[in-house]
């Protein structure tokens, strides 16, 4: 998101406007790219992270103040996933197995999942909203 006070030069505006026309082919050629330079993509992320680690730290502490409930689930599924008492059994709705989420109904059920793929769950967002108990 941009800052609203941020003014965009109109060719950062047009390239905008083509990430929004063509957001399945941005996707693909943003995951084709990351896949194929790893390495420079892991140097990029770690030095953006060295360099505001601060900021980072206090926008994490602010989502677990502001979302206990969802901290907790996702804590308790990524516990469970790593002990292998859970695993994604692949989309609920398409079938893949690629890039499964754990998505919670209601917060207040941490092991309570269904298993959607990336399309998938923000479908399911944009359907019904926010989950219960956030």
């Amino acid at each position: 998101m941009e800052p609203e006070n941020k003014k965009l030069t109109p060719a950062q505006l047009a390239k905008k406007a083509y990430a929004e026309r063509n957001k399945e082919k941005v996707a693909l050629a943003k995951k084709t790219y990351r896949e194929n330079n790893r390495d420079k993509v892991k140097a990029t992320n770690a030095a953006y992270f060295q360099r505001n680690k601060d900021k980072i730290a206090a926008r994490v502490r602010g989502y677990r103040e502001k979302h206990p409930n969802k901290y907790k689930a996702h804590n308790m599924v990524n516990n469970a996933i790593s002990a292998g008492k859970m695993f994604s059994e692949g989309c609920e709705s398409c079938g893949t197995d690629y890039d499964t989420h754990a998505h919670h109904d209601d917060y207040l059920k941490p092991l309570n999942v269904r298993w959607l793929c990336v399309p998938c769950h923000w479908k399911w967002h944009q359907e019904n909203g926010e989950a219960l108990n956030p």
